[in-house]
């Protein structure tokens, strides 16, 4: 059988009856905007998210547009975040009019390098937004460090870290503000778009509230022009569902991790750095080889489906041309970019479809190929490679293909 990237089906069959009567409790309601579903996931998770208030919005992006207003931060201001995410981060930014400044990332956890926010900060920089990538947290300590030294603002992207933490901390409550998305693939996703923000700040929270529904103060009056970005009452109830799992299901993301990192030791692709301080989620599972491009084909043709995240970084993205960033500006980032390849993650994930994808990414293209009964070859796939399969003992290739998975890429190679 096919090997999915993620598998939502999978995931809506495991809490079925319960997702099945939180639905029918708002479709027999009839009100399918605000009401108790959407308070309740908003005391939920504020208090799971350790902070006094979780404010429910329509997706991840306007998440991260209204804690920048929030903030006033507009026109001549910068924000300094990462150029190894998706585009959304610096989309906001620019769509408050202020300017995105990018700062590379360390290669140890992909995720934003204090050095380089260190030397971004200018006379016209109001915040700095970590994007906690991929489910690792980024390294908040020295953030934190940057921005009471700089007067700065730090605006968490915690869209790929739900549940996650550091030195024990929710990741979500160490800024001002945080914006988490609820995209249904998320380790907390919706049936649809959902987003919400975070915050310990009273003032902070009384202006998103205000801003995510047109600004509106009560039925008729609007105090200033703000954003159609509520919630709705459907997914605030799939997520009050899918809250109570949450843990559970970032458990067995982190044992799927365990076993990706056993399974692919010693065959030159290089898995993520563990960090003992903070509690990775894994959202992604994101490799280092060479090759990529080979091993994608080598995983696709057993039918195993996988993801590269990102492609193109943001700084050399078209939309940001303007900002005259160039290639080798991020080398981090753009390392990155040609190297990863994302392998299947998600909670329902088997140890047998991880030991068989590790099999097949550790094995040359030639392993791939059987006879036909014609005597033509074609790509065998992933469930011959299980043990007792057809391609389990004449196809096994017990040493790593060198010439795709370099050793340049083991983990003592790291920065």
């Amino acid at each position: 059988m096919p090997i999915p990237f993620v598998d939502l089906k999978a995931q809506y069959g495991s809490i079925k009856d319960e997702i099945d009567e939180a639905i029918g409790d708002v479709l027999a309601s009839a009100s399918f905007i605000g009401g108790p579903p959407v308070d309740q996931f908003e005391q939920d998770f504020a208090e799971y998210s350790q902070v006094r208030h979780a404010i429910g919005v329509a997706n991840g992006t306007d998440a991260l547009q209204l804690a920048l207003t929030a903030a006033n931060i507009g026109p001549g201001d910068e924000v300094i975040t990462a150029a190894n995410s998706f585009i959304a981060s610096a989309a906001a930014i620019a769509r408050v009019g202020a300017t995105p400044v990018f700062a590379d990332v360390r290669r140890s956890s992909w995720t934003i390098d204090p050095v380089q926010v260190e030397r971004a900060v200018t006379a016209r920089t109001k915040a700095i937004m970590p994007i906690h990538l991929f489910g690792t947290p980024a390294d908040m300590d020295e953030i934190l460090e940057i921005a009471r030294r700089h007067a700065l603002l730090v605006i968490e992207d915690a869209a790929q870290a739900h549940g996650a933490r550091y030195k024990g901390r929710r990741i979500g409550s160490f800024g001002q503000m945080a914006c988490f998305s609820f995209y249904p693939s998320k380790n907390l996703g919706c049936f649809g778009d959902g987003g919400a923000i975070t915050t310990s700040d009273d003032v902070l929270a009384s202006r998103i509230r205000l801003l995510r529904d047109h600004g509106r103060a009560s039925k008729y009056e609007h105090s200033e022009i703000g954003f159609n970005s509520r919630l709705d009452t459907l997914q605030a109830a799939v997520l009050c569902v899918k809250l109570r799992h949450l843990d559970r299901w970032n458990q067995r993301r982190q044992q799927i991790a365990s076993w990706y990192a056993e399974d692919l030791d010693g065959s030159g692709i290089e898995t993520p750095e563990r960090h003992p301080d903070r509690s990775q989620v894994h959202h992604l599972y994101p490799v280092l080889t060479e090759d990529r491009d080979a091993l994608q084909s080598r995983l696709e043709a057993a039918g195993v489906s996988t993801g590269i995240h990102y492609p193109i970084p943001i700084h050399l993205q078209p939309a940001f041309a303007h900002l005259g960033y160039r290639e080798g500006d991020m080398p981090q980032t753009e390392f990155a970019a040609k190297r990863s390849l994302s392998l299947p993650m998600f909670p329902e994930l088997t140890r047998e479809q991880a030991r068989s994808i590790a099999r097949v990414a550790r094995q040359p293209c030639d392993a791939l190929i059987k006879p036909s009964s014609s005597g033509n070859k074609e790509p065998s796939h992933v469930s011959d490679q299980l043990p007792g399969g057809r391609a389990d003992s004449a196809s096994r290739l017990e040493r790593p293909d060198r010439s795709l998975c370099s050793d340049t890429f083991r983990r003592d190679h790291r920065r």
